[in-house]
């Protein structure tokens, strides 16, 4: 998740005096509005749970009132301790830290707690509606979709809700999965379009784990449901005589064995964005981006209207960042030159990740998208599974872990030194000189950058734990 506070209020409290507020987004849309003295009680919470060398530095108090330029300046260092704090493996899935952003979301919002009736989508485009509470966390959320359709206990974690927009054909684009640190009823009805909805979608990539949901008479018939669809939008790809196998296998109604079939085409359980731009292996590309089976898909379209498609694995991008940064008109905006609304100004996303074309080249690809965030998810997602497979764990004992903290790495793999990440995507850089022959895992660790002046958000780096170097035979 990216968070960013790209800018400040001026607002009076209930005893009129004025403050200033800081508006926390993530992903680039409001999520939150906190005062200093908020943060400040966080900052105390997380010191007084975890101590002062696992949490980051605060900014400090002030004894007089701020100016404009310090005003500016407390931005920047809360931007960077929330950006610190949320990449930390322990502070970033501390139920202290996702509470505060739950409450803050809520109350900016003003939104009471009460009982409602939210809509989930199912892939089939059936819908069921679920009471809730407007407070009710995503996991609960999710439970209560779960009951509703009577899907077991113990196949919950094999699913996970996202937020979606539809598009006018009935299509639908991914925005973000919905995280623990957000109300999804207060997420959802904030956005005030009846365009975005919630989706029941599979939250794994190894297709292996289909066997353990179809099972279930309910698992089978969401995921039955869920390959249809991605056929029918076209995400798995289908010749005439698989789509013959395909009907005739549901005119029998048999569904184990579709999806069976299902799994052995291509883009089985990928991910599909929306048209793109990459500068890979040209600037300005036209690109279409699937996510699965480990890696990124690329459907690019060079300039001269030729057709290339391609992949990158994960194991071979040694790190990623997003990046998010507004056009000069915003920028004005923000500064008071324009008149222009806010709401209405355009954010762009990039997703930059350095992969190891050969044995000692790394290079930067770079995919703006305003997905940018969504494929991110994925690719640490992806890290996730393969870091749980070698380890000789389970989708289920990754789901636990999760529950209780994040996936740390294991003693050897602490062991392993790490290369130094780059200060920033630069493709003239000098190749590696050495990196190792065996296909050993080579452990990084996520650092965050400040922003530069045309950059209103820190650059998130994502150290690569699946990171594996080429030896000669795999060249």
């Amino acid at each position: 998740m990216h968070f960013s506070i790209p800018e400040t209020e001026s607002r009076n409290g209930e005893n009129g005096a004025a403050y200033v507020a800081y508006n926390i987004h993530v992903n680039g849309v409001l999520h939150c509005r906190v005062r200093y003295s908020q943060l400040l009680g966080l900052h105390e919470q997380l010191r007084k749970e975890y101590g002062t060398n696992v949490v980051p530095a605060f900014p400090p108090k002030k004894l007089f009132t701020l100016t404009a330029a310090e005003v500016e300046q407390r931005r920047e260092q809360l931007e960077k301790y929330m950006q610190a704090v949320r990449q930390d493996p322990l502070l970033g899935v501390s139920e202290t830290f996702n509470s505060f952003l739950r409450k803050a979301q809520q109350e900016t919002q003003q939104i009471p707690t009460e009982e409602v009736q939210l809509e989930v989508s199912l892939s089939n485009g059936q819908k069921i509606k679920v009471t809730i509470l407007t407070s009710d966390r995503t996991e609960e959320v999710l439970e209560a979709a779960a009951s509703k359709l009577d899907l077991p206990d113990d196949l919950v974690g094999y699913f996970s809700l996202f937020l979606v927009r539809e598009g006018k054909d009935g299509s639908f684009s991914f925005v973000r999965k919905l995280q623990e640190f957000e109300l999804p009823y207060v997420s959802v009805t904030s956005l005030r379009n009846q365009e975005y909805r919630i989706i029941l979608r599979k939250s794994y990539w190894d297709s292996s784990y289909d066997n353990d949901v179809m099972e279930n008479r309910v698992g089978l018939n969401l995921l039955y449901a869920q390959t249809v669809s991605d056929i029918e939008q076209g995400w798995i790809l289908v010749n005439k005589e698989q789509h013959r196998q395909l009907k005739s296998l549901q005119e029998k109604v048999s569904k184990k064995e579709f999806i069976r079939l299902a799994q052995t085409l291509k883009h089985y359980g990928y991910l599909k964005f929306d048209p793109c731009i990459t500068d890979f292996p040209e600037k300005g590309c036209q690109v279409i981006v699937s996510a699965g089976n480990n890696e990124l898909n690329f459907q690019v379209k060079l300039p001269n209207e030729q057709m290339k498609e391609g992949s990158f694995k994960v194991t071979r991008m040694r790190c990623w960042r997003v990046t998010s940064s507004v056009s000069s008109t915003t920028v004005a905006m923000m500064n008071g030159t324009a008149n222009t609304s806010p709401d209405k100004s355009e954010v762009k996303l990039e997703l930059a990740f350095e992969y190891l074309m050969s044995k000692d080249r790394l290079q930067w690809v770079t995919i703006t998208s305003p997905q940018a965030i969504m494929m991110s998810i994925c690719l640490q997602s992806m890290v996730d599974e393969l870091m749980v497979k070698k380890s000789g764990g389970s989708i289920k004992k990754m789901l636990r872990k999760r529950m209780n903290g994040a996936l740390r790495r294991s003693n050897s793999q602490q062991a392993v030194k790490s290369p130094p990440l780059l200060d920033s995507p630069d493709s003239s850089r000098e190749p590696i000189v050495k990196l190792s022959s065996k296909l050993t895992s080579v452990s990084l660790r996520g650092i965050s950058n400040s922003s530069s002046s045309n950059d209103l958000s820190a650059n998130d780096f994502h150290g690569n734990y699946a990171f594996e170097g080429i030896g000669d035979d795999d060249l």
